[in-house]
């Protein structure tokens, strides 16, 4: 089908959206508007342009026989600060407030919109990581674990404290809950994860960070290696956390249990260069 220049411009600009961190050739853009590649690179960079201008992300070019263009999708910082800040504030309310210091999250972890805001925010932060995969613990986390691979164009492995029958043969280590201060078992399919991985690790809540540092053991047992830790949350208590490498987007800075207060403000991922 032939295309005029605005509705190739639509289309590719969905297409780009949709396939993140892909590489993508020129022929294949010419081929599908039936256009000659000259009029594709002036196409691509006129909505590298607007992407760009809006911090939406980027079009790199890759040239050679096998290149071709790749989208990277970044945020608008700025922007990411005002809806962290609109999190925070939702967080605080009294509410929330579950025993032990835990904060109720699952209308935050379900919402589809804002959860792929947030996976954006990660993506965007650990674009030039070279991922291979996302990394995260069974149950709460899988939402934003998903949004955040979804923004890198990789898969997502999920780690469970059971052993599934239908995932067949596993691995599993033995690991010290930060807060519980007990040994517990998670585990995760030999096939879920290739060998010599760089695995993004992201979590919805981190107090002590014990279930984080297994993770970490357990990204060793598949010969592979963590390029980062993403945590929703963190908890700020008394207690040294068994992480110390990791960005977060919110922190609870404060819990008052007998009056009900709750304190939550921005992470540190908002205080490192992007």
């Amino acid at each position: 089908m032939k295309y005029r220049r605005s509705g190739r411009l639509v289309d590719m600009t969905q297409y780009l959206l949709a396939h993140p961190h892909q590489l993508i050739p020129l022929t294949f853009f010419s081929e599908r508007y039936q256009s000659a590649k000259s009029s594709i690179s002036e196409d691509l960079g006129i909505v590298n342009e607007i992407l760009t201008s809006r911090r939406l992300g980027s079009v790199e070019t890759s040239a050679g026989a096998s290149g071709g263009v790749t989208f990277i999708p970044t945020v608008d910082m700025k922007a990411a600060e005002h809806l962290i800040d609109e999190l925070c504030d939702r967080l605080e309310d009294p509410d929330r407030l579950l025993p032990g210091g835990y904060l109720y999250m699952m209308d935050i972890i379900g919402d589809p919109a804002l959860t792929q805001e947030l996976g954006r925010i990660f993506a965007s932060y650990y674009r030039r990581d070279k991922v291979d995969a996302v990394m995260t613990m069974a149950t709460k986390g899988i939402p934003l674990a998903y949004s955040v691979a979804a923004h890198l164009n990789v898969p997502v492995s999920i780690v469970r404290h059971e052993q599934r029958i239908t995932e067949g043969s596993i691995v599993s280590i033995n690991y010290v809950s930060g807060s519980k201060k007990t040994i517990q078992t998670m585990s995760l399919a030999r096939r879920s994860l290739k060998p010599h991985s760089n695995v993004l690790i992201i979590d919805d809540f981190m107090k002590a960070g014990g279930t984080i540092r297994g993770m970490m053991d357990l990204v060793q047992e598949f010969q592979s290696t963590v390029a980062g830790v993403g945590v929703l949350t963190e908890a700020v208590h008394e207690e040294e956390k068994l992480v110390s490498d990791y960005t977060s987007l919110t922190k609870l800075s404060h819990v008052d249990v007998k009056n009900k207060k709750i304190q939550v403000e921005r992470g540190n991922i908002f205080q490192q260069n992007t």
